[in-house]
């Protein structure tokens, strides 16, 4: 297997830039590039894989485990097969961090038809992406789930599909969050707001039963395509706009500019 240095460069990460690695499992179907993908993995990921019962998500698995493992190695001198990985106590995989590795932070999502990998230098990260068309009774959810806000806000549009769109805005902004964390669903939902108005900044707001400060807080919601909504959350001690980088990306491949509109940002991303 060709270094992956011998064909793309490597990046260097400045601590105000957050990649953002789009793969489209569906497009990526090619023999020999899914065997090279099959050879990074390890033995407990292959295990993995092969539990999945249908054939589309063992594509998936794989697919994700590639895109991490060989984005990853754009800005490490570190092989893709040689990541190794760790997990919280939450279930959140970090890198298991050899000594003498800056401090990258990376996460990852998928969904029926998008994989999606976050990385950024230092500050903590969260990524979600959900397919829009799959059948979710979202409404129940939120009325179970969300904060009161948050729900009184889906209550008042007027159409079910008005409603069912802010709804998955909603889920992935809030999956960002606690990704970001690193504590998954054992942040209750309820205990913090999205505020998602036309002409105004998306921000954050917190019950007083969970300590945090929106102040350390940024968030994008993004539509990459008609199907989908992505949304990443960024804690920084001290928040600073941040430069994005947003490409398509065909690991061992290809890669291209992405071009993935923004709906709401907490404040503007700098050029």
């Amino acid at each position: 297997m060709p270094s992956l240095h011998q064909q793309f460069p490597s990046l260097r990460l400045k601590p105000d830039e957050i990649h953002l690695w789009f793969a489209f499992p569906d497009e990526i179907q090619d023999v020999e590039l899914l065997s090279a993908y099959r050879a990074l993995m390890t033995e407990e990921e292959y295990a993995r894989q092969q539990r999945f019962r249908f054939a589309k998500h063992q594509h998936q698995f794989l697919i994700t485990r590639a895109l991490v493992r060989t984005t990853l190695s754009r800005y490490l001198a570190v092989e893709p097969q040689n990541w190794r990985f760790v997990q919280n106590k939450y279930g959140k995989p970090e890198i298991q961090t050899p000594n003498g590795i800056p401090p990258l932070r990376f996460n990852l999502s998928h969904t029926e038809g998008l994989i999606l990998c976050g990385v950024s230098l230092n500050a903590d990260i969260g990524v979600d992406v959900e397919y829009l068309n799959r059948k979710c009774e979202g409404l129940e959810i939120a009325d179970r789930f969300f904060s009161p806000t948050e729900v009184k806000d889906l209550e008042a549009l007027a159409s079910e599909s008005d409603k069912q769109k802010r709804f998955f805005e909603y889920w992935v902004l809030k999956e960002s969050y606690i990704k970001a964390r690193g504590m998954g669903l054992s942040i209750p939902l309820e205990q913090f707001t999205f505020h998602l108005a036309e002409n105004k900044p998306l921000c954050i707001s917190f019950d007083p039963r969970l300590p945090d400060n929106p102040i350390h807080w940024q968030f994008w919601l993004f539509k990459p395509t008609q199907h989908h909504n992505a949304a990443l959350g960024l804690y920084q001690k001290q928040p600073q706009p941040s430069r994005l980088m947003i490409k398509k990306v065909v690991p061992f491949c290809d890669e291209q500019p992405f071009s993935c509109p923004i709906l709401h940002q907490t404040f503007k991303s700098l050029e």
